[in-house]
């Protein structure tokens, strides 16, 4: 199997010896430089890495990653699209190889950003290694592969493990017109209806916001539960205040066996006072064990934040020992949080 890592790069030179170092086990390693005026050429042909200079413009990623991939040797089998502020972590050929099988395109958990003590936080399902023929990207921000001609075979390749560092001095100003150009160019598609509502949410433009959300939730094509459920979400946080409890209750009967909505109930009812139901709310979040990993699922779901809001409500509604009780397991989640500590010094009293 001739396995080949791939990227797109611009001005990446403090991340091309970590690059090269975690994907050297490949046969190939690619990058399309988009201009450059740093060091990153320099450094990875000097590391033996395949570079070629390529110009987009105007950009889009698509286009890019499209003459990246272009660029790949013609004989190889697997392609793994691996951006500089990424990381593979050891093992992921002998992964890929004893799984890979006659598929053509493979699913691995990837790891989006880390706690402060390095711990994994929003981790989900992604799909960046195919088959060298038969794909495409598609789209000019938030781009995916896509098969393109060719029956899908998917595989989902465990033990495969690609964690994200991102960059913090790369500027996301880009992306929102990016994203108005998807929803012009493909207006009813629902994933870029999405993405796009989310950046304009992102940048404070909440009345667009809240439009582009509402007409996201009315195209045919939107029916996956989790993510009409975190339109509802957002929707709560954008749309008129005295929406706020609807939206998050519609969120709970959309996706039911999602953690998210039912904690941002518990939230609103705590900022309102409205301890009884914060209770009720943050014990139903409490009852969902499993977690379903995709690019929605909020790590702080996970984390302390249900015990805390069940112990402070536990507090104010007199329950003594309940509130000792859900104080301590937040506590056992977050250990370095003072505020947690002092909590249940003051449950004690």
């Amino acid at each position: 199997m001739k396995i080949a890592v791939y990227t797109i790069a611009l001005n990446e030179e403090q991340f091309v010896e970590r690059w090269y170092n975690a994907n050297k086990d490949a046969d190939y390693l690619v990058i399309a430089d988009t201009g450059s005026d740093d060091k990153t050429v320099e450094i990875a042909r000097k590391l033996g890495i395949l570079v070629h200079e390529i110009r987009v413009k105007p950009w889009r990623f698509d286009d890019a990653r499209n003459a990246a991939l272009a660029l790949v040797p013609a004989n190889t089998d697997v392609c793994v699209s691996v951006d500089m502020d990424e990381v593979l972590y050891p093992g992921w050929r002998e992964a890929l190889e004893s799984q890979w099988g006659d598929a053509n395109h493979g699913r691995f958990l990837y790891t989006w950003n880390h706690d402060e003590n390095g711990n994994n936080g929003l981790t989900y399902w992604y799909e960046k290694i195919h088959a060298r023929y038969g794909f495409r990207w598609k789209h000019p921000v938030h781009e995916i592969i896509q098969p393109d001609r060719i029956e899908e075979k998917f595989v989902d390749v465990h033990g495969f493990e690609l964690h994200h560092f991102a960059d913090p001095t790369k500027s996301r100003a880009q992306y929102l017109d990016l994203l108005a150009l998807s929803v012009q160019e493909d207006p009813h598609n629902d994933r870029n209806a999405f993405y796009y509502a989310r950046e304009l949410m992102f940048n404070g433009r909440n009345a667009e916001a809240t439009r582009e959300f509402k007409r996201h939730l009315s195209l045919p094509s939107a029916v996956w539960d989790a993510e009409r459920a975190a339109g509802m979400r957002f929707l709560a946080k954008v749309d008129e205040p005295e929406n706020a409890e609807s939206w998050m209750l519609m969120a709970i009967q959309e996706c039911p066996g999602d953690r998210e909505p039912l904690i941002e109930l518990a939230q609103h009812y705590y900022r309102t006072s409205q301890w009884d139901k914060c209770l009720e709310t943050a014990e139903k979040a409490l009852e969902i064990k499993e977690r379903t990993y995709n690019y929605l699922s909020e790590p702080w779901a996970w984390g302390a934040e249900p015990y805390d809001l069940a112990a402070i409500s536990c507090h104010h509604l007199g329950l003594r020992e309940k509130s000792i009780e859900y104080g301590e397991k937040a506590l056992e989640l977050s250990p370095e949080d003072g505020r947690l500590v002092a909590n249940i010094e003051w449950y004690k009293k």
